[in-house]
């Protein structure tokens, strides 16, 4: 790490930030205030699918005087698995890039209305209900059919709806499309970005992606894993940790911050400053805001 990159860094750094661009409650501005009031002073935002948040959250992040690095969260999926995959400092303005990203929100909304029209059957909800929880650009999705649900007094929060109604084995769930990790990993690196996998091992070891599999990511490119975040399991974190230090990768932590829409909190989980600069350095998209 050079000096002036560690001299940048005032503070704990969360990159895992969601705003209502996207599945979270409060607007880019809002993410930032709250995370500066937890005590981070380098974050990203990392909206599912989509970069209009970004200029509102570097603004805010500016007048907080913190370091804000533009990222995304890119739904991904290996066979049955959904893969999310983060990235950082990318050109937004990379045509390949632009064209996927609104393919898959473009599914997002096909398959949200499909998911609407199938709970319709047994409860009170319609489509108007759901675009009532959503901003006009954001990226349409269950957590919204869930605020829906809400609102309309069929469940009392997002938790029950996503164990409750919207669980795939439910009856209502309908899936949507989205690119394999390879193409999300090429993605993001070819628009200069650093690429990342976000929560890689949520759903326990016997769920993540297969080490050959992981092998071939590398190899195209994957920056590393997401490992400090609540969700991932003791034994899974151990085994990617074997893997980052393996390849010397990038290792991160982060808060998977949703504002209401999940109980995670700014800064509960970080990521060290020369994990930070390594992004910085590898980046050559879009350069971070810094104060």
């Amino acid at each position: 790490m050079t000096q002036g990159a560690r001299s940048t860094f005032t503070g704990p750094s969360d990159l895992h930030l969601h705003s209502n661009h996207s599945d979270g409650t409060e607007a880019p501005a809002e993410v930032m205030r709250q995370a500066h009031a937890h005590g981070i002073r380098t974050l990203a935002l990392t909206d599912h699918d989509r970069t209009t948040g970004w200029d509102e959250a570097a603004g805010a992040a500016a007048d907080l005087g913190m370091t804000f690095l533009p990222g995304i969260e890119l739904s991904a999926k290996h066979e049955w698995r959904s893969v999310h995959v983060l990235g950082y400092l990318f050109d937004p303005a990379d045509p390949a890039l632009v064209a996927e990203t609104d393919r898959i929100r473009l599914d997002r909304v096909g398959r949200a209305e499909r998911i609407v029209r199938n709970i319709s059957r047994d409860y009170d909800l319609g489509w108007p209900d759901v675009l009532a929880q959503t901003l006009a650009d954001a990226t349409v999705g269950r957590p919204h059919i869930a605020d829906a649900l809400v609102a309309r007094g069929i469940v009392r929060d997002r938790t029950e709806a996503f164990a409750g109604i919207l669980h795939p084995s439910a009856g209502y769930y309908e899936p949507h499309y989205a690119p394999d990790p390879l193409t999300a990993v090429r993605l993001i690196t070819r628009a200069g970005g650093v690429a990342i996998i976000a929560h890689p091992a949520s759903s326990g070891r016997d769920r993540m992606m297969p080490t050959p599999y992981i092998e071939r990511l590398i190899a195209e490119g994957l920056g590393g894993f997401e490992i400090d975040h609540r969700e991932n399991t003791q034994d899974g974190k151990r085994m990617l940790r074997g893997i980052a230090a393996d390849h010397d990768l990038i290792v991160t932590g982060s808060s998977d911050y949703h504002g209401a829409g999940k109980p995670n909190r700014p800064g509960e989980n970080t990521t060290s400053d020369e994990m930070v600069a390594r992004i910085i350095d590898r980046a050559t998209g879009t350069p971070p805001h810094r104060p």
